[in-house]
């Protein structure tokens, strides 16, 4: 009796999840999340639908997987750690990073962060809630940096933490789109200057 070895399903062995998650995250980063379909990340991948569910879950899950190697191996950060550095330091280097990082023509234009979740619907409500949420912590972050310079006397004591915060959050965050809209580093690079020049003497 002769017996009929049956293909196994799922991703193959050859599979390279990092190689993939870049796949991914290209496009997310590139389309939006809901605008990208899953057919287009397994083409993309080079993987089956099967695969994809059973290396990933679903498209929320790999969504969110690619968030976390966008903030690994992408994104700009805030270095709130760095030893003697004031607030306007780390901010003049976040301003930098921003105009070098969002108008790198290696990488898709703009932020993931800022991006993906932009025009979506209800159903991924919680997706948008979550790229908001670091979005407001790295704010957070940047408030209380102020607010201990100002405890330092970096700064005037009557500045506005909250105030000066937000609006260098939104400055990065219209630099990301500036980038979208095809600005180039040059020109995010005297936004980031002209905003510089707005920080309390």
């Amino acid at each position: 009796m002769t017996t009929t070895e049956r293909p196994r399903r799922g991703r193959p062995r050859s599979f390279d999840r990092e190689a993939a998650l870049d796949v991914a995250l290209r496009l997310f980063w590139t389309r939006g999340y809901e605008a990208t379909s899953t057919a287009e990340l397994t083409s993309a991948m080079g993987i089956s639908m099967p695969s994809l569910y059973a290396a990933f879950g679903d498209k929320k899950t790999l969504f969110r997987e690619t968030v976390a190697h966008y903030q690994q191996n992408y994104a700009i950060t805030l270095d709130a750690e760095r030893e003697g550095a004031t607030a306007r330091d780390v901010v003049a280097d976040l301003l930098h990073d921003a105009a070098m990082t969002y108008a790198d023509p290696a990488k898709p234009p703009g932020c993931l962060i800022i991006s993906a979740t932009a025009n979506c619907t209800q159903a991924s409500d919680d997706l948008e809630a979550e790229l908001r949420a670091h979005r407001d912590a790295n704010i957070r972050a940047l408030e209380r940096l102020i607010h201990s310079d100002i405890r330092a006397g970096h700064l005037p004591p009557d500045t506005d933490a909250h105030a000066l915060a937000r609006f260098f959050g939104a400055t990065i965050q219209g630099m990301a789109q500036q980038a979208r809209d095809g600005a180039t580093r040059d020109e995010l690079l005297v936004i980031a200057r002209t905003a510089l020049s707005a920080w309390p003497a």
